[in-house]
């Protein structure tokens, strides 16, 4: 239920009808600079939906203070299921506003650059499928300083890559009309997921949608103590990565992911529901028809780095 309907909307602007999706829990360093770039926006949003995982800071201050001071975005903040982010994201999802075009997915620590919507919506807007859009960033540290885009993927993006990575940071994330109702439906059936982000991909690349990627940085992705999920880059990054495989952690996130996909079953295309069985089944083969089976999916990772790493997990049994 919502804890707060804060309406400050004095006009309905032109365009297309974007929703900001805001999950929150003590945010309260960071969120002014966020939600400034988020008004900023060359093509603003006409809502902002906020659901919080009960902070004990300012948090819920600011987003007060910024719905008092805005005009022309209506801010919404709803109690979050106080789960984690991935919960919270997908609680978000189940509150869309019914007349939202796109959705964007936002982080509370972030700096948007100004044309991060409209880039998004000029993407989305060429297809009628359902469609998830991810960007790359701008990694900085605290201070938004220091700043290397994040890494530019040159395979394709498909079901066989979703099931064994992501492909882009929720923080970037925005969905087509289409995208949004199969969202919502499927986040009924999901129960538990690892990260609202990798099961969005899967969702809707598992459905037959399209998932495309912006290659040019839309945000600037801060770094600091309070990051949930960092960027992923670097020597300790891939040290920490290697850990995470070998203590079965991978194994035990892809078997999370497993059971979420299978309840959203009836939703995937046969050639990719064939892909899940199979994918489940060479987890637990012998060695060498665990590798004829992982060569047959064709599943895959982006990057030399990541690619090594599948294969180690193939060759360990940690899939």
């Amino acid at each position: 239920m919502p804890r707060a309907g804060i309406a400050a909307m004095a006009m309905v602007p032109d365009g297309p009808a974007i929703a900001v999706l805001m999950a929150t829990y003590n945010g309260a360093a960071h969120l002014a600079e966020q939600l400034d770039s988020i008004a900023g926006q060359t093509l603003p949003p006409r809502w902002l939906v906020v659901s919080d995982d009960g902070s004990s800071d300012a948090t819920l201050a600011i987003v007060a203070g910024f719905a008092s001071q805005r005009r022309g975005i209506t801010v919404t903040v709803l109690r979050g299921p106080g789960q984690g982010a991935a919960a919270n994201f997908l609680h978000l999802l189940a509150h869309v506003p019914a007349g939202a075009d796109f959705a964007a997915l936002s982080d509370q620590d972030d700096v948007w650059l100004p044309a991060k919507l409209a880039d998004g919506v000029a993407l989305l807007a060429a297809t009628n499928l359902p469609t998830l859009l991810g960007a790359r960033t701008l990694v900085c540290d605290e201070n938004l300083q220091a700043a290397h885009p994040s890494p530019l993927w040159r395979r394709p993006f498909g079901f066989g890559h979703a099931l064994v990575q992501s492909f882009a940071g929720g923080n970037t994330m925005m969905l087509n009309r289409g995208a949004i109702a199969l969202a919502a439906e499927a986040a009924t059936e999901a129960g538990q997921v690892v990260m609202h982000d990798w099961w969005l991909y899967q969702i809707i690349a598992g459905a037959g949608g399209r998932v495309v990627f912006d290659a040019r940085p839309q945000l600037y992705y801060r770094q600091h103590g309070a990051n949930q999920i960092g960027a992923n880059r670097g020597p300790i990054a891939k040290l920490h990565r290697l850990r995470v495989l070998l203590r079965g952690d991978f194994r035990r996130w892809n078997g999370i992911n497993l059971r979420a996909l299978r309840a959203s079953a009836h939703r995937l295309t046969p050639e990719n529901r064939a892909i899940l069985q199979g994918f489940a089944q060479l987890r637990d083969l012998p060695l060498w028809r665990r590798i004829a089976q992982f060569r047959r999916l064709g599943l895959y990772r982006q990057g030399p780095a990541g690619t090594v790493s599948l294969w180690l997990a193939v060759a360990l049994g940690r899939l």
